[in-house]
């Protein structure tokens, strides 16, 4: 996942592509965890980290940022620093992260004009720097699966709000394939079926059905498969 990527260059066209959009992570943390009821929790980790392998994967640039780390909201998920290890995080006590100077300065930094967009919770840290974003000149393309609110109705209303300012709704799954695009492209193509083996669910093991029945490759090895076999006996009573 951490070779240099090759991707060709992709013809732009309104799309996204590796060379033209930055990540924006903003408040993935505990405490905004806690209060999210919109989507199951852990699926919301998971589309996080399906995002952030795939911008490691395609070279994107990511902007980390944190609310009140020591005051309410605890540390950046541990999944979330394992990806981006050493990153300097951009600490903040405003709710909108286009508030922010240092923010919108890293934002600015990377030259790109088109924003890929998660965050908790969607109603205000993505919703208000969305929308102050696009008045910048910017294009936001926010990742609604991997958003969480406090509710249903305060995720959905978040939604229509940031689309009628002009934000575009994707997923994590399709910004990645969107960044693929042509299956040709080998220098990306394991790590992107590493990630969908990994997280994408029926997709992922209709992938390794594909490899192991159809091509007749060898079953996937992860990497807790070659832990000692008595490691896995630790506080099972054996």
């Amino acid at each position: 996942m951490t070779q240099k990527n090759t991707h060709p260059k992709l013809s732009e066209k309104g799309l996204l592509t590796p060379d033209n959009c930055v990540v924006t992570l903003i408040d993935l943390q505990p405490q905004m965890l806690f209060g999210t009821s919109n989507f199951e929790r852990q699926t919301i980790i998971n589309n996080n980290l399906v995002l952030s392998k795939a911008a490691r994967v395609f070279d994107v640039p990511v902007v980390l940022t944190t609310v009140e780390t020591k005051a309410f909201s605890g540390n950046l998920w541990p999944q979330i620093q394992a990806v981006f290890p050493g990153q300097e995080l951009i600490e903040r006590s405003s709710m909108n992260s286009w508030d922010d100077p240092n923010f919108v300065a890293a934002v600015e930094k990377t030259g790109r004009k088109k924003i890929v967009l998660t965050g908790l919770w969607t109603e205000t840290c993505v919703a208000l720097p969305t929308v102050q974003a696009i008045h910048d000149g910017y294009e936001v393309y926010v990742a609604e699966d991997c958003c969480g609110d406090v509710s249903p109705l305060s995720h959905d209303n978040a939604m229509k709000r940031v689309i009628q300012a002009g934000a575009r709704p994707v997923t994590a799954l399709s910004v990645m394939l969107e960044w693929q695009r042509d299956w040709a492209h080998r220098d990306t193509y394991d790590a992107v079926m590493d990630i969908v083996k990994n997280h994408c669910g029926a997709y992922g093991i209709g992938v390794e059905y594909a490899y192991t029945m159809v091509h007749k490759a060898p079953p996937t090895r992860f990497p807790e498969y070659d832990v000692p076999a008595s490691a896995h006996l630790v506080g099972e009573g054996r």
